[in-house]
């Protein structure tokens, strides 16, 4: 792997080579209002109607995202299915949930096929030729939402908004969470140099370093969990999103060696914590966060706060995610595994097509 170049962040030649990456990054509050605007007329008959699920199931990519906000205040037991096909008890009281995008999923169609056979309530969140919508298209009285890309975060945020219309969820104010995308792509601009972008600066920190990152709260975990994922595609590397009990070890380190070689490239990369502060007030999280500090402070551990206080629950739980996700197209563009001949071009910088972890 090529060292870490700095010069690369401010190069205008190397930030237009990855243009399409950084591009897409700044699109993502459009995404969110073209998913609404294509919902508007489903979205403007769906009320609850007094019908109340006996359970929701959601499945299919971000399935725990969407548990993440309604499990805290949703009236009804809600669970997140991970496999194919759907938990033996679901059945024509149950509404299930299923967000998809234009690829084969086979755990979604599948999901959404055994919704339709057992007659279950359906929500579907996926583009109309899809697999998951044609194979849904049985089951007459089902919700269709028309997602338009393959945007994950996109098309949660129209399946939150259907949910919350249904009293079964929290508001969301789609129109803050686009607004608050927005803020991020400008602070994050490839315009903006590294002495005044914050996420310019992150990949800084993470040029010669292995990522521990955290986040107190469910959300902040969540976004944790996605911001390692951008992180390991767009750097090769080893990268790590836990709870503060199994990263309290890793942050056990030997003493730096003051002697070393900094251009030794045999020389052993150290982790570096990397904290998502959603602005949750609690006093278990903030417990495990004075732990994780002071841990990293008594090890020579870097630390590095992100933090997104102000906005609904998903609207923070998106700036914190989209400022990693700008964090690591940074990174690889100062690796040199973005923005060349070699590039991986993901549709999404550092963004997987699936979300493995479950």
């Amino acid at each position: 792997m090529s060292p870490f170049d700095d010069t690369r962040l401010d190069d205008p030649a190397a930030l237009q080579a990855a243009d399409h990456l950084l591009r897409r990054l700044a699109m993502a509050g459009a995404r969110v209002r073209a998913e609404l605007e294509a919902s508007e007329d489903v979205l403007s008959t769906l009320t609850s109607d007094g019908f109340r699920p006996r359970a929701v199931v959601a499945a299919g990519r971000d399935a725990r995202l969407v548990r993440a906000v309604l499990e805290p205040v949703c009236p009804v037991p809600f669970l997140a299915w991970p496999g194919p096909g759907l938990p033996g008890w679901a059945g024509p009281l149950d509404l299930v949930v299923v967000l998809a995008g234009a690829s084969e999923d086979l755990d979604a169609v599948s999901a959404a096929g055994e919704a339709v056979r057992r007659g279950c309530g359906l929500m579907v969140a996926a583009p109309e030729d899809s697999p998951v919508a044609i194979a849904s298209a049985g089951l007459r009285h089902a919700i269709r939402l028309p997602s338009q890309s393959d945007d994950q975060l996109a098309s949660a945020v129209a399946v939150l908004q259907a949910l919350h219309q249904m009293d079964l969820g929290p508001e969301v104010d789609h129109k803050a969470v686009a607004s608050i995308l927005d803020d991020v792509a400008i602070e994050c601009s490839p315009n903006k140099d590294v002495a005044s972008n914050q996420a310019k600066d992150l990949a800084l920190v993470l040029a010669d370093a292995l990522p521990l990152v955290w986040g107190g709260s469910v959300l902040a975990a969540r976004a944790a969990r996605r911001v390692v994922e951008a992180l390991r595609l767009a750097s090769g590397r080893p990268a790590l999103a836990a709870d503060a009990g199994h990263l309290l070890p890793v942050l056990n380190q030997p003493p730096r060696d003051l002697f070393a070689d900094p251009f030794d490239k045999a020389e052993e990369l150290r982790p570096a914590l990397i904290i998502l502060d959603d602005g949750v007030e609690d006093s278990g999280v903030a417990e495990h966060r004075r732990k994780l500090e002071q841990k990293a402070q008594a090890h020579d551990v870097r630390v590095h706060t992100v933090t997104q206080a102000d906005g609904t629950d998903i609207a923070r739980y998106a700036a914190l995610t989209q400022h990693g996700r700008y964090a690591a197209a940074y990174l690889g563009i100062g690796l040199g595994r973005y923005g060349t001949a070699t590039d991986d071009d993901p549709a999404e910088p550092g963004i997987p097509s699936e979300d493995p972890a479950w």
